[in-house]
């Protein structure tokens, strides 16, 4: 699915976050990033989302190579950024009003889309109804919570059925109990969906709930990377497990206090 090869990157005047970074990530796959604050996280989502650009080497999504954003990609940020002056479910057709007014270009909408406005309207009331905000669809921003306004930013995401979903640190503003629920919200998407996931985050207890692998990130040009193995992911009783606190232990240890 995803296939990075000899990536090199780095922000003008600073030293490579990347140099001859290498990294596959299969169909399917439930991924977490964490790291101590820049190391490069954020930076390598938005390289996979082609929000920017190597400076050697390639990535390959679904066997082409990313020179530009690509319509497949989902990308859910902390911030949810939605419009204030729209309501709910305005906000999440927003993707499928666009795709509709560019038709399927590849650049907007992928080519084979179907230009069926019932089947978006029809999407639309899934998702707002799969994620508990269907009584909602309304109100504006202003006037949900901030779980409610981030499961309206999931909404416009998921309704364009992406086959890669990349969420940069997505529940970090929450509170504890609304970050939990969101948490096995979108780990109970990804068993349904077996869509291929990627979730950047600096919670360890995040890290190990939301990734059957862990990308850990050293933050000295990521040369030394670990990749985890972790079969707990996504278990519901997960956190009341041994092996979880273990598993979260053994994370503190890599990191050093980083995070």
């Amino acid at each position: 699915m995803i296939d990075i090869k000899q990536l090199s990157f780095a922000y003008s005047g600073q030293a490579p976050l990347f140099r001859e970074f290498d990294l596959y990530i299969d169909r399917g796959e439930a991924w977490s990033i964490i790291g101590p604050s820049g190391c490069g996280k954020s930076t390598l989502l938005y390289l996979l989302a082609g929000l920017k650009r190597p400076m050697a080497g390639s990535i390959g999504i679904a066997g082409q190579l990313v020179t530009r954003p690509r319509p497949q990609t989902g990308l859910i940020l902390q911030d949810h950024g939605l419009l204030p002056w729209a309501s709910v479910r305005q906000n999440a057709s927003l993707g499928i009003a666009i795709r509709q007014f560019y038709g399927p270009d590849a650049l907007h909408a992928p080519v084979d889309m179907e230009m069926d406005a019932e089947k978006g309207r029809q999407q639309v009331d899934y998702w707002l109804k799969w994620l508990g905000i269907a009584k909602l669809q309304n109100k504006y921003p202003s006037q949900l919570s901030r779980g409610q306004r981030q499961r309206a930013a999931i909404a416009r995401t998921l309704v364009l059925e992406p086959d890669l979903l990349l969420m940069d640190e997505p529940f970090s503003a929450l509170d504890a109990p609304i970050r939990i629920e969101l948490q096995n919200v979108m780990t109970r998407f990804h068993s349904q969906s077996k869509r291929t996931s990627i979730t950047v985050t600096h919670d360890i207890e995040e890290a190990v709930f939301l990734g059957h692998k862990i990308l850990v990130f050293s933050g000295r040009d990521n040369a030394k990377m670990q990749i985890i193995e972790n079969r707990l992911a996504g278990l519901p009783e997960a956190r009341q497990k041994t092996e979880f606190q273990n598993q979260c232990n053994r994370l503190h240890e890599i990191l050093g206090g980083q995070v």
